[in-house]
């Protein structure tokens, strides 16, 4: 109980980071928490909720299919089966999902492109704690509303215990080993999008007509 009281207090305090810097929209958004491995427990966020706010049902306690292991008559975040296929197939501990103007701009203008390249910056030495590499690159995919294929749209990109995937007119969903790591790279890449959208407005790059 201990662990779990320590991973809700850690999550709910992501949140009020999060919320701070004003990305959740409406009740746009889901964060989630790994608990355990062996059954696979989870908090996710629940739905509907103004994550803006406090409150003492800000999360719900999950399996690896979703569902609530407490009974509540709280529903979990729609996208909680997108949160349980990263903890399947990576050593994630955090996943975390915002809806932002900059992020759904770049993965439209990308979207074609299924991928946008985020380079040149001090920021990505930052998140990456590398100087080796100054490029990095995000993968964009379509949106669904059908969740088993949208879950399965992420699973390609599921290579590494750390990353993110961009979802087209959607938001970003960023995965890391602890819960620091993760805030780090969806901080950096948000901190990114934003740096290449007025860059791009700067140097007069429009979007093409009829996008």
């Amino acid at each position: 109980m201990s662990l779990f009281l320590e991973q809700w207090k850690k999550l709910a305090n992501i949140k009020c980071d999060l919320a701070k810097r004003d990305w959740f929209y409406g009740t746009s958004g889901n964060l989630s928490m790994k608990i355990s491995d062996d059954p696979l427990l989870f908090l996710v966020t629940a739905d509907e909720k103004d994550k803006r706010a406090r409150c003492d049902e800000e999360f719900i306690v999950v399996n690896n299919q979703g569902e609530p292991v407490f009974d509540t008559v709280l529903k979990p975040s729609l996208e909680t089966l997108i949160h349980a296929n990263i903890y399947e197939k990576t050593s994630a501990a955090c996943v975390l999902h915002v809806h932002t103007v900059d992020n759904n701009i770049i993965s439209e203008l990308f979207g074609d492109e299924g991928k946008v390249e985020l380079e040149d910056n001090e920021m990505i030495h930052i998140i990456t704690g590398s100087y080796s590499n100054s490029k990095i690159t995000i993968p964009i995919i379509e949106n669904a509303q059908d969740m088993e294929a949208f879950k399965r749209s992420y699973t390609p990109f599921l290579t590494n215990d750390y990353g993110a995937v961009l979802v087209r007119n959607h938001g970003i969903t960023v995965w890391g080993r602890n819960p620091l790591e993760t805030k780090k790279w969806l901080e950096g890449i948000e901190f990114l999008n934003s740096y290449k959208v007025k860059m791009m407005m700067i140097q007069g790059h429009k979007i093409k007509a009829g996008n």
